[in-house]
This record gives C-alpha cells, structure tokens and sequence, in this order.
C-alpha cells in the first residue's frame, strides 16, 4: 500500500512563574517616592503585567520584556513609581499577571502600603455662639500615623489659666461657667514620632444681655436698607423740586390774550399783544 503522511505544527506554551513584588520597605514616610517592580519568567509567549492600587488600574507603568537563557522563553518586568500619600495607607497594591497558558485565571501578588505622616489637628467646638454662664467643650481632633500622644492645650502662649474650670479629658478641654476672662486663643498640639502639628481656636464670650452674632447682624441689615430707602427719597424729592422751580412760569387768561372773540389761536396771540397793558390783573400763575 502507498504510504500517506500528514502534518502538525505544536505550540508549546510557557507557563508563566508566580509574580513577586520588590522595592518595598515598610514604613514609608509620607512625599517620599516609592517604585515598585513586579517580575514574572518563564512565559511564551511573553506574559502581560498590570498594576492596580485597590482594584483601581494604574496605567502610568514602565514595562520590560527579555529573552531568557534558553531563547525559548521570556521574563517580563514592570515598574510602577509614584510619590506616597497619607490617603495611600493600608491600599492594596497587586501586580496582575496575564497569559493565554493560564486559562483566564491570572496570578497576582499583593503588597499592603504603610504611609507614615505627620498628625492633623483640627479644633472643633460645641457651640459657636458660646454665652457667659455657659459651658464650652473643645475637641481636637488629630490623626496621624503613628498614633499622636496625648494632645497638650494652652491658651495665649501659656498654660491653662484656671484648672478648675478649664478640664483636660483626653483630647477634649471643657470650660466651665464662661466669662469674659475666658476669651482668648485656644492651642492643641498633637505630636509623633514623624513630627509636630497645631491648630488654633479663638474663643469669644458673648454677653446674653448684648444682641447675639446672627440678630445683630439682621438689626445692620435693616437699618442699612431704611437708610437707603430714606435717602432715595429726599434726594427725589430735592430734584423734583428743582425742576418745578425751573419751569415756573405764568400765562394770560384767554380773556387777557383777547380769544373771547378770536376765530383761531394766531389771531387771539395778534390781539393779546395790545391788551396786555391791562391784563396783570387777569393773569394766572402755575406750579
């Protein structure tokens, strides 16, 4: 029997290694640059490589691709280097691996970002309209990476005038029964091993007696307006005056003009230029 052949081509694919994440040291300080390098071998064809930093994609990525010894096979890099954020603490960084090899199950490694920075502080008070005869609590709200230690108060440069009334309770002061004594500017301090931080609250005592800030401010509104309207007034008043002051003026009664008798106005204007003589008496004034 005759011999018959046939032909195949074989693709054998190379499964890509399992990535690893390198360059990172833990912790890092916040504005200092981090570059982060995943690296897979092994792939064929070459393997692809994305970032993401919680589920979001990064495209901003540096990306290598070399043959391997046996020039059957390649290992694949990519770098992703960007600046360290407070708001990128404890993300989530992963370095996705894709290749048609692995059956649309990728293989990813993740990397966990520890940010260290220096505290906030903010000063947030109970009451913005604080009365005397009234209590007040400040709180200072700090965050930052280490924990910030136990927040230090002051008022006007210098320690807390009256500790009686002025409580330190962790990172609230309560003040007592207010008064005008008590005004003044408020510090909180927070600090870490990263550094220190501040922020400033200017306490004013209100008299209950007095108006308070927001009827006040209604009372000066109104009479603002009055004052104008007022003012709108007398100036129209003053300007109509001066107008009818210019226009005043006075004319002859038809009998002075002579029209009693005139067939039109040209002829009674004809006949009043000669009875004018007499006619003072007749005429009549306007406004």
């Amino acid at each position: 029997m005759p011999v018959k052949t046939s032909k195949a081509f074989l693709t054998v694919l190379g499964v890509p290694e399992s990535p690893q994440i390198t360059g990172f040291v833990s912790p890092v300080m916040e504005g200092d640059r981090m570059e982060l390098t995943c690296k897979t071998s092994g792939s064929k064809p070459a393997a692809d490589i994305r970032w993401f930093k919680n589920d979001k994609e990064v495209k901003d990525v540096k990306y290598l691709k070399e043959e391997d010894a046996n020039r059957k096979t390649f290992t694949v890099s990519s770098t992703m280097n960007f600046k360290a954020d407070r708001s990128d603490d404890g993300a989530v960084v992963s370095c996705r691996v894709d290749h048609e090899s692995l059956h649309s199950s990728p293989q990813i490694a993740m990397q966990v970002l520890e940010i260290h920075y220096i505290p906030s502080v903010k000063i947030i008070p109970s009451t913005l309209w604080p009365e005397e005869g009234q209590s007040i609590t400040l709180i200072c709200e700090s965050k930052g990476k280490p924990l910030p230690d136990p927040v230090l108060w002051t008022k006007d440069g210098g320690e807390l005038p009256d500790p009686e009334r002025m409580i330190v309770n962790g990172r609230e002061l309560n003040i007592h029964m207010l008064n005008k004594t008590d005004n003044g500017t408020y510090r909180c301090e927070a600090e870490n091993s990263i550094g220190l931080n501040s922020a400033e609250y200017v306490l004013i005592i209100r008299d209950p007696n007095g108006y308070p800030g927001p009827t006040g401010t209604d009372h000066a509104v109104i009479g603002g307006i009055v004052a104008v309207v007022v003012f709108v007034t007398l100036c129209s008043i003053i300007l109509l005056g001066r107008y009818l002051a210019r226009h005043k003026g006075t004319y002859l009664t038809n009998e002075a003009k002579g029209a009693e008798d005139a067939p039109d106005a040209d002829t009674a204007i004809i006949n009043a230029e000669g009875s004018q003589v007499n006619a003072e008496e007749k005429k009549e004034y306007f406004i």
